[in-house]
């Protein structure tokens, strides 16, 4: 095979990819703003193609792990480079097509785990099992189980608290007026604390990892107070100007409670879809680098990434959202359990919080199972009978089949390739 039609086969597939990806995973930042209502569908597709194709241009790896977090040894293929570009072809294209047949179910999947698992098949069927890091992989099924138990668990806490003294208060609105900008003031912590450093680091290279770390508490708390501050200023306001008599009916207290939830939600919301797309563009675009260095003879576990494809791949994900998101969006925002802006606001805040924690501790976590986790919390906070467990039960199914479909797809393809191209 040249390595035009290589380069050009493997700019396809990752296309392909990230197509996928936003059609599937992009539902982890916007299916409960619009299951709640918060958002329309349109809406949230202009919000989502802003923040997600900001996330990958501006924040997305540059040097990215070209054989998925390195689960596939490097030095193995060192001597036969055009081995890693047909399985790197190969893995792409039955993560495409797992994600695909996922989303036309309406199943929210990992991508994540569907690359890893396409890497599998193909490093076992070239290699042979001794090419597989399986301790890195008992680390990623172990996160199957902790990281939706966590964010379920947050979320379910959180709404409990929301539910018990907001909404069932004697007045809703007066405890809104103080918990509302201190919710605000928290999300805006947890953004700001993951974002900054990435720029802290970019202004100041030089600068050492405890004033890094002091820097980026302090601009944090600060930012944060002043939102807290302005949140509580506009609360008041339109508080005083619904509310011109003094009193306000049991009904509009709710509409404003949930009102002011509702735009929180859309804020953690924006925040998750700009991480997303900084994060797992790689997914799709880290392959294709891998596959372009090995045409050129050369196999390493890192390679740069250039802006125009950090670009292409972000170009990828908005398109993938818009042609075909809709299902799993409905899925997660509509079918699990019947969300409102409290609710939608709980599991994204559980979501972040979890993601948050996970990364900081060096747990490789699937966001798709943290959002999804966080759902159910916030269902079983309204009582069992309120999580559709038919959805539930198909979800899970989608989450246990993903890596040895992908890895059954990918070695299948790759023999195909080595077939082709021999």
């Amino acid at each position: 095979m040249s390595s035009d039609l290589l380069l050009g086969l493997g700019l396809a597939f990752g296309f392909y990819m990230a197509w996928n990806i936003g059609a599937n995973d992009v539902a982890n930042a916007f299916g409960t703003s619009v299951g709640s209502g918060s958002l329309t569908f349109r809406r949230a597709l202009v919000l989502a193609a802003i923040f997600e194709f900001s996330g990958a241009f501006f924040a997305g790896s540059h040097v990215a792990d070209t054989i998925r977090g390195s689960i596939v040894r490097p030095e193995i293929f060192t001597g036969s480079p055009m081995l890693f570009a047909h399985g790197m072809l190969a893995s792409l294209l039955a993560a495409s097509l797992w994600l695909h047949l996922a989303t036309f179910l309406g199943q929210p999947v990992s991508t994540t785990h569907a690359i890893i698992g396409a890497v599998i098949g193909f490093g076992v069927v070239a290699v042979g099992p001794s090419a597989v890091m399986w301790t890195k992989l008992g680390r990623i099924a172990a996160s199957w189980f902790i990281s939706p138990v966590i964010g379920g668990i947050i979320a379910f806490l959180l709404y409990l608290a929301i539910r018990k003294f907001i909404l069932a208060a004697e007045s809703p609105v007066a405890r809104a007026k103080i918990s509302v900008p201190v919710a605000s003031a928290a999300v805006c912590y947890i953004l700001l604390s993951t974002i900054l450093p990435t720029l802290l680091r970019g202004l100041c290279p030089a600068m050492a990892a405890g004033a890094l770390r002091a820097t980026n508490i302090a601009t944090s708390l600060l930012l944060s107070g002043m939102v807290a501050w302005f949140v509580h200023a506009g609360v008041a306001r339109k508080h005083r100007e619904i509310c011109t008599t003094g009193q306000c009916p049991a009904e509009t207290q709710y509409r404003l409670v949930e009102g002011w939830f509702g735009r929180m939600e859309v804020l953690t919301a924006c925040y998750m879809s700009f991480a997303h797309g900084a994060n797992d563009v790689a997914n799709a675009i880290g392959p294709i680098a891998g596959i372009v260095q090995a045409a050129r003879g050369e196999v390493s576990a890192k390679t740069t990434i250039p802006l125009w494809l950090l670009a292409f791949g972000g170009v990828g994900i908005v398109l993938g959202l818009a042609m075909y998101g809709r299902k799993v969006i409905e899925a997660v925002g509509k079918k699990i359990t019947e969300i409102t802006p409290t609710r939608g606001f709980s599991a994204a805040f559980g979501t972040a919080t979890t993601v948050l924690v996970c990364s900081l501790m060096g747990l490789p976590i699937s966001t798709t199972f943290v959002l999804v986790g966080a759902v159910m919390g916030v269902g079983f906070a309204r009582g069992f009978g309120a999580i559709d467990m038919s959805v539930i039960r198909k979800i899970f199914l989608s989450w246990l089949t993903t890596i040895p479909i992908s890895a059954v797809l990918a070695a299948v393809l790759y023999w195909i390739l080595r077939g082709v191209c021999s």
